[in-house]
């Protein structure tokens, strides 16, 4: 099958530390190269493939300090997928959707996987006038607020085995993973570290409209509590799986819908369960029990902190080799393919 993956230009793909959407557009693209298919991938100049890369920009938007408006990137890169699409028998679409009036027009077939939070006020409208544009979401609970969309599937991301090996034994140390932003609750894994007196190890992106926030509420909450807490910033490639690998158990005291939480599943590889607050796919994505404790507040955080090393680590790691592969994804994306190309 002749297949293009479009993704955001924002990271390179994979990303060098942060970048969730990236990273599983890494995944999907490498397992189907894997898989025998001819993959083209439309992404930063500085990306790493095994697919045909076809780059409008050097790299990764968000690193480049000559970029101010990314948007006309984007409308590059959709112009040069457009020209190209005779080529493809699907063209699938990973980011914002300003390629929805383009897209009904190519030669070809489309799908969109929604990797973000749906606002029934903003996409309600945009989905009723594009009500054939078949989409994908990462979790269930993702669909919520768009009912009536043209869903032909839910398919949860996956990773390759080999990139977070299964680390048998935990730490005695909590981490926060991911991206300095008020709905991923920093403040309140501060908050749970404190209460236990265990060590919390904080990697994450600030992002450039995160600053105030993070200059405002986090930085305060860090110089209070520096005897418990280290915050280390953005981190990647052997330090992040380090990080992951030799912790007690991830903490995820999400404050949103959380449409998946890429973190999650990269907690389970490593063998390390995680503490996450039941919002959102949480429910769908952990086991409770088995890959993590599922909590309602801090309260209850705090006391599975004290529980959570009776989990076993293995197990942990079975629920991620039974679900959350990179080759369970990319079957389950060439099943939709092959069901939209039927169709055509």
């Amino acid at each position: 099958m002749r297949i293009a993956q479009v993704a955001p230009l924002y990271e390179s793909v994979p990303p060098m530390a942060y970048g969730a959407t990236e990273r599983v557009v890494s995944y999907l693209t490498e397992a189907l190269v894997a898989a025998g298919h001819d993959v083209t991938l439309f992404a930063t100049g500085d990306s790493r493939t095994g697919a045909h890369l076809v780059a409008t920009c050097e790299r990764g938007l968000w690193r480049d300090s000559s970029v101010w408006d990314t948007q006309c990137h984007h409308v590059r890169q959709l112009e040069t997928v457009a020209q190209r699409a005779d080529q493809f028998d699907i063209v699938h679409f990973h980011g914002e959707p300003m390629h929805l009036p383009v897209s009904k027009r190519l030669p070809c077939r489309h799908v969109t996987t929604m990797h973000g939070l749906l606002l029934p006020a903003d996409h309600g409208p945009l989905y009723a006038q594009f009500p054939d544009a078949p989409l994908v979401s990462i979790s269930d609970d993702q669909r919520k607020p768009l009912p009536s969309a043209n869903w032909r599937a839910t398919i949860h991301h996956g990773m390759p085995p080999d990139v977070l090996p299964f680390h048998p034994t935990g730490g005695d140390y909590l981490v926060f993973l991911g991206r300095m932003m008020p709905s991923k609750r920093p403040d309140l894994a501060i908050e749970i570290a404190r209460r236990t007196g265990l060590p919390l190890k904080m990697a994450a992106k600030v992002h450039p409209g995160e600053h105030g926030y993070f200059r405002d509420e986090i930085e305060p909450l860090l110089a209070r509590n520096k005897d418990v807490v280290e915050y280390l910033g953005e981190v990647g490639g052997e330090a992040r799986h380090a990080l992951l690998a030799n912790a007690r158990a991830l903490l995820f005291p999400v404050d949103w819908p959380e449409p998946f939480g890429m973190v999650l599943i990269e907690a389970m590889s490593c063998g390390t369960p995680v503490i996450a607050f039941r919002r959102g796919a949480v429910p769908e994505v952990v086991d409770h029990g088995v890959s993590g404790l599922i909590v309602g507040d801090v309260n209850e955080a705090v006391d599975a902190v004290e529980r959570v090393g009776s989990l076993n680590r293995a197990a942990c790691r079975r629920v991620f080799e039974q679900r959350f592969t990179a080759d369970r994804m990319a079957h389950d994306y060439l099943a939709v393919y092959r069901q939209l190309l039927e169709e055509a």
